[in-house]
């Protein structure tokens, strides 16, 4: 695609990186085919190739305005159309430096500024904690748009107090410990049976997503810093072998610090280490499984029955990590399906989209729910917080992270 850049974004570095990726473009449309918003309101401009050109146009001086923004706040960033380019663009890259520059030229009504402040303060808080626990404690009196995002209390079980030489890092998150604190118990004593403990850096917090994709991308960096800071002493002394992420929102994130961090000179090296080191909890599964095999209890395996799973887009098409949990976890005995149909589209969560666009997000959640509950599953599986969380706000069948079923039927 040929692009003619405003003079404002020639020799910068978002106007270079966009346009590398706006040339590799050729508007073939196979992204819309698997685009979900592009399927549900059926708008070129909500499907990638309409949202490419209205970036396009912007960067080559074109006003964008309130229609311009919509369309691209509508995006869920799912990045499935990444997984279909035969052309290899970069379209989630693109769309976080579209997205920065209309949210400069264009300013949103009073409701959306408090509410989007709102979350990207409030999520990544050390008072979101309490909030919740205080939220779980009242569930039972909360409207049902509320009690949706407030999932039940469930206890976290003992963390293994195992010392082994093999040591991993953890990203503890912001919301997850305190929305399901069991799966990071989980993740460590699963480890920790594999002969591996996990170290967790208080000092760490949000990995930056939460406010670089709300525009504050500052103050996404500067997460991103602090946790560098804080895994670095791990990391340069060869402690760890790896930063293991049980969030998959979080682990795409990461596993990007170098790229978000390449022009600052001061740690461009340590975030490019940092993304290199970074795994999903999945991609250690290889190694766990023969280990694993002579401690999963039979009698958990069966009373575990049939697990449905759904792989979030932060997993299958942000870190391109597809159909591992499903293999190892069917290798080690349990029974585990795949949606038979649209495996490969959003759930609706992805991130705060939920809150930002309820409309679109639910019917995307009740679509999906709709194929994993085809084969009357005993529980639903993912891999991501923000997924267990909004797929369980539509339906009665248990929704856990799978590392907990494993934790599960693994004999102390």
């Amino acid at each position: 695609m040929q692009t003619h850049l405003a003079a404002q974004y020639q020799d910068t570095d978002e106007g270079r990186q966009a346009e590398a990726i706006l040339r590799k473009c050729v508007h073939c449309g196979f992204c819309t085919a698997t685009c979900p918003t592009y399927q549900l309101l059926g708008d070129e401009l909500d499907g990638p190739r309409g949202r490419i050109y209205l970036i396009k146009q912007v960067l080559e001086g074109e006003q964008p305005t309130r229609k311009t923004q919509l369309h691209l706040d509508r995006c869920l960033t799912c990045r499935n159309c990444e997984s279909t380019c035969p052309s290899g663009v970069q379209y989630g890259h693109l769309i976080d430096i579209g997205r920065k520059i209309v949210e400069e030229q264009v300013p949103r009504p009073a409701s959306e500024k408090a509410l989007r402040w709102a979350l990207k303060e409030g999520l990544p808080s050390p008072l979101f904690s309490p909030a919740m626990k205080l939220g779980q404690a009242v569930r039972g009196l909360l409207p049902d748009s509320l009690k949706a995002k407030v999932p039940e209390a469930r206890p976290a079980g003992a963390w293994p107090t195992g010392q082994h030489s093999r040591k991993v890092l953890m990203l503890g998150g912001c919301v997850q410990p305190a929305m399901a604190p069991n799966i990071n118990a989980a993740t460590a004593r699963v480890l920790d049976a594999c002969g591996i403990q996990t170290v967790i850096a208080p000092e760490a917090g949000c990995c930056g997503a939460v406010k670089f994709h709300l525009n504050d991308q500052a103050g996404g960096l500067a997460q991103m810093r602090r946790n560098i800071d804080a895994w670095w002493p791990w990391v340069e002394g060869a402690q760890v072998e790896a930063i293991v992420m049980n969030a998959s929102g979080c682990g795409v994130t990461v596993k990007e610090y170098g790229h978000h961090l390449a022009g600052d000179p001061a740690y461009a090296s340590r975030a490019q280490r940092i993304s290199e080191l970074t795994r999903d909890l999945s991609e250690l599964l290889p190694d766990l499984v023969p280990l694993l095999k002579t401690r999963i209890k039979p009698e958990a395996l069966q009373a575990a029955g049939l697990q449905a799973y759904h792989p979030p887009c932060t997993l299958q098409h942000g870190q391109q990590l597809k159909g591992g949990v499903e293999k190892h976890l069917s290798e080690l005995g349990f029974q585990v399906s795949v949606a038979a149909s649209e495996a490969h589209l959003c759930c609706g969560s992805a991130g705060t989209y939920s809150v930002l666009q309820p409309d679109i997000s639910k019917t995307l959640r009740d679509r999906k729910l709709g194929h994993l509950n085809q084969g009357q599953p005993r529980t639903i599986i993912s891999a991501n917080i923000g997924c267990i969380t909004h797929l369980q706000s539509g339906t009665a069948v248990p929704v856990r992270h799978w590392v907990e079923v494993l934790d599960q039927s693994v004999s102390a």
